[in-house]
């Protein structure tokens, strides 16, 4: 379903039909991204997909759903789960400071779509509600590395994890948000570090080993 309560168009089972829809989100990026949301128009999309114009509904009910399913498909490559398994980094310092960078390279390759989802979320309750779940989805993952280290005693017990992690997960990502966006005049490695001591120093994390 579509965020309007509208039915959307299965998933395509054909690989030639995964191609095409995959173009086709690829094709609304760059619409999306160079004309605004209320300006791309679902024809320059089909345009730069390559594809006729009608082809377009046989994968997405409408340009509100082709959006969600980018804006889903960054969400995906910028939650980067089990950062602890991918990277063998054990120690809660190296570990929150590991995911912090992980999410500004992740934000820096998406900056411009995430300001257009930042204003659309601003002017349409369905995304304002999509954006909420991504950033429930985000705190809900650092509430389980807060609770894994309070089970370990490397961090404060008496912190609720989830409000914690909503708390640091917002920081960071409004952040993100100032550094590539607005393009506050501050340095990469100020940033990193500050952000770090921040969580190191709202957990109560001990010093390095």
């Amino acid at each position: 379903m579509t965020g309007g309560g509208r039915p959307s168009r299965p998933a395509p089972r054909s690989r030639r039909g995964v191609r095409t829809r995959q173009a086709l989100i690829a094709a609304a990026r760059e619409v999306f991204e160079r004309d605004g949301y209320l300006d791309a128009r679902i024809t320059d999309i089909s345009k730069a997909a390559g594809v006729a114009a009608g082809s377009f509904y046989t994968y997405f009910t409408d340009k509100e759903e082709i959006f969600a399913a980018l804006v889903e498909q960054v969400q995906e490559e910028m939650l980067h789960p089990h950062l602890r398994e991918r990277t063998g980094v054990t120690g809660p310092r190296e570990l929150i400071d590991a995911a912090n960078r992980e999410y500004l390279r992740s934000y820096e390759r998406n900056a411009r779509l995430m300001a257009l989802f930042e204003q659309v979320a601003q002017i349409d309750e369905k995304f304002h509600r999509l954006r909420v779940e991504r950033g429930n989805a985000f705190a809900e993952r650092n509430a389980q590395m807060i609770r894994s280290l309070q089970e370990r005693g490397e961090a404060d017990p008496e912190l609720d994890p989830l409000v914690t992690a909503l708390s640091l997960s917002a920081m960071v990502g409004r952040m993100a948000y100032l550094y590539y966006v607005a393009r506050i005049d501050i340095t990469y490695d100020r940033l990193v570090t500050t952000l770090n001591r921040i969580w190191f120093n709202a957990l109560d994390l001990g010093p390095s080993a």
